[in-house]
């Protein structure tokens, strides 16, 4: 039999607040789309699992086997309990899982402090998830009430106490850095604060300012003040000295895991393995296709109810042999162990380091890489300078 890993990817377009930085495909006020939106991503649960079977069948692709289920959005803790077990019902249905149960499946659900209670996590238990994202953010309240987020800090520690108490013991907590009003100090007792939590994975993002959202405009009106790029550089490093230190392995640029918990959903992104997205604006990447679906709730559902779920479907890029060899390296690249020589060898027949020799050689010569033995890797200098070494395979 053959077959391939895949990763599922559920988007819940639904949030109680849209926070000021957001600019995922999120949506406040839409309440009342919530039952007719899940019954509908649970018909094209089903219709892309069948879809997927009947490919095998047919002799057109391998069997696709579910290693790992991420449910994001949006704040999927938002909406009611029920609707999560339904989805994850008709996963169960129409999908294929390994035939050894040891092989724990690992399934993700994000929450947002304030969104769930005692009972809504014993039923995400329940129904198989065995993995939380908390987005804490900051602990720091006037901080969290700048950037626009619901919660308190106590609010987060209910949730985190109320997810231990029901036997989560496997929980990922979201931290930013340079935020409005955010010093270093700050930072460095919301750290502290975190690892004495002794949570199993720890996500570290930079402030972003995208277009579109409330923080641009403020931004281009001279509104916001946010700390300079040396002082965003200096808090990054901060983060990752105390929590190496702590026991947290650094392993990709923006995650740290205690040995073991290393989110198997993203480091398959990472490694260039498939996934499939189901719902609005959901991504994925299949036979060297990268889509998604549009973006549009109720053409989303009119699409599939009329029978051209097609129309749902935005083709991104159809990649060559050779923008899928430029793609592996930069995704391995995010990782801190690196790009194997070896691995890249097995599965494209091609020499990396011959192929992209001018490249390296440059990146080598400003400090951006390392070769090590078998292995392509980043430097220090190169983590913070991540996006010239991105130029050269774009």
């Amino acid at each position: 039999m053959h077959t391939k890993n895949i990763g599922l990817y559920i988007h819940i377009p639904f949030c109680k607040k849209k926070c000021e930085y957001c600019d995922f495909k999120s949506y406040a006020g839409q309440e009342a789309l919530i039952d007719e939106y899940i019954k509908w991503l649970n018909y094209e649960i089903e219709l892309v699992g069948k879809s997927n079977q009947a490919d095998y069948e047919n002799g057109l692709d391998k069997l696709a086997v579910v290693n790992t289920i991420y449910i994001g959005g949006g704040t999927p803790s938002f909406i009611e309990e029920k609707h999560i077990k339904e989805i994850l019902d008709a996963i169960k249905k129409n999908y294929v899982f390994p035939i050894n149960l040891e092989e724990k499946v690992e399934v993700t659900i994000e929450v947002n402090p304030g969104t769930v209670n005692e009972e809504k996590l014993k039923t995400y238990k329940a129904s198989g998830i065995n993995r939380l994202s908390i987005g804490l953010q900051e602990t720091h309240n006037e901080i969290l009430k700048n950037i626009g987020r619901i919660h308190t800090y106590q609010d987060f520690l209910e949730t985190y106490q109320t997810a231990r108490k029901v036997g989560f013991d496997n929980i990922n907590v979201d931290l930013m850095l340079a935020l409005p009003g955010q010093s270093i100090e700050d930072l460095s007792e919301s750290v502290d604060r975190i690892i004495k939590l002794n949570p199993e994975h720890i996500s570290v993002y930079s402030l972003i300012i995208e277009e579109g959202t409330p923080f641009y405009k403020k931004y281009m009106n001279n509104e916001l003040k946010l700390p300079e790029d040396e002082i965003e550089r200096k808090m990054y490093w901060l983060v990752k000295k105390r929590l190496e230190e702590a026991g947290y392995k650094h392993y990709e640029i923006s995650n740290f895991a205690k040995p073991g918990y290393e989110s198997k959903h993203n480091l398959a992104c990472w490694n260039q393995e498939e996934y499939i997205g189901l719902g609005v604006s959901a991504h994925s990447y299949t036979n060297n296709l990268r889509y998604s679906n549009i973006d549009n709730i109720p053409n989303y559902i009119q699409n599939l109810k009329s029978g051209k779920d097609y129309l749902n479907l935005v083709v991104h890029e159809k990649q060559t042999k050779e923008s899928k060899m430029k793609e592996f390296i930069m995704l391995g690249l995010r990782k801190i162990d690196g790009v194997y020589i070896q691995n890249f060898k097995e599965k494209f027949g091609e020499n990396p380091i011959y192929l992209y020799r001018k490249e390296f050689e440059k990146l080598v010569q400003e400090e951006l890489l390392e070769i090590d033995g078998d292995v392509i890797r980043l430097t220090n200098k190169g983590l913070d300078l991540a996006n010239l070494v991105w130029e050269e395979f774009v």
